[in-house]
């Protein structure tokens, strides 16, 4: 028993070794340095947006004692990623496992680096779950809970498998309910919408909306009370070039259900930017359909 005790130990320390060249300190608020994880060879470096205080200044803490300078290269608060960018070439840049190949009770690592070496803490996935959003409308793909403990500084950093794979980016901004991981799918996306915009882009249809009963007949007929009533329309914006008019309900928009107001928030997403979606209204009582072209906000 002590023997095989004596090599999962030196396995873990190899790992934590190997994996840890991907991990970076993160200057980028006062007194207290956070993490980051190596993107690209070429000098990405992903991190969370909670941990990035400020948009210049910002400096990064490689494995081999280097310190570099970084630019932010955007941000997107509803997921807590942002992404920046050092002059480097060849850096360890981690590889990520997809997310349909984790399993609750796998052990897993947090790997941090505040200060100038790597630290690290040992756990399990205690939970998994689909896509959701965040308290802030982020669309998430995936969700990662690891039973462990993410010591200060550990934002921003991986959460590895027992082969040194990464498997999320430790947050402690999202939920209330303590840290979690954000798997490679929604890393990518966010990498990808930030290289190619520099921010996470938003649907805009120009409206002004309240909460609203459905009359009873398309209340039954939908099997839910309430929609948005549109109580202000813009000029020349995407609902107004659409034929919406002021006094109709909003009840359902790309094939969801619209109740309230904070779910129109959710479902206007930078994919749907330039797009033509189908709006449900109701209109003096019935339902009907428009196609209407998203717009950016």
């Amino acid at each position: 028993m002590s023997t095989d005790f004596a090599t999962i130990s030196q396995s873990a320390a190899a790992v934590v070794a190997l994996a840890g060249q991907g991990v970076v300190r993160v200057d980028a608020r006062r007194r207290h340095p956070a993490s980051g994880i190596v993107w690209s060879a070429d000098g990405l470096i992903l991190t969370a947006h909670h941990v990035v205080r400020r948009d210049d200044s910002i400096s990064v803490g490689l494995a081999d004692g280097r310190d570099l300078p970084a630019t932010l290269v955007g941000r997107d608060p509803s997921t807590d990623l942002a992404l920046l960018r050092v002059e480097a070439t060849g850096l360890a840049a981690g590889e990520w496992r997809a997310e349909e190949s984790l399993g609750v009770g796998e052990l897993v690592l947090a790997l941090g680096r505040p200060g100038q070496g790597v630290q690290a803490s040992l756990g399990i996935i205690s939970a998994l779950g689909g896509a959701w959003r965040s308290l802030s409308g982020g669309k998430v793909s995936y969700y990662i809970r690891p039973d462990l403990v993410m010591y200060p500084g550990f934002s921003g950093g991986p959460l590895i498998d027992g082969a040194g794979k990464v498997i999320g980016l430790a947050t402690s901004a999202l939920t209330r309910e303590g840290g979690i991981a954000l798997s490679a799918a929604t890393a990518q996306l966010v990498v990808e919408t930030l290289l190619a915009h520099g921010r996470m882009r938003r649907g805009y249809l120009g409206i002004g909306v309240q909460p609203a009963k459905l009359p009873a007949s398309v209340a039954e007929a939908l099997e839910r009370e309430t929609g948005v009533l549109l109580n202000s329309i813009e000029a020349d914006s995407p609902a107004a070039s659409a034929g919406l008019l002021v006094g109709d309900i909003l009840v359902g928009l790309d094939g969801e259900a619209v109740e309230r107001p904070e779910d129109l928030t959710l479902l206007l997403q930078g994919s749907q930017v330039g797009q033509a979606v189908v709006a449900q209204i109701v209109r003096g009582g019935t339902l009907t359909e428009l196609s209407v072209t998203v717009g950016e906000r």
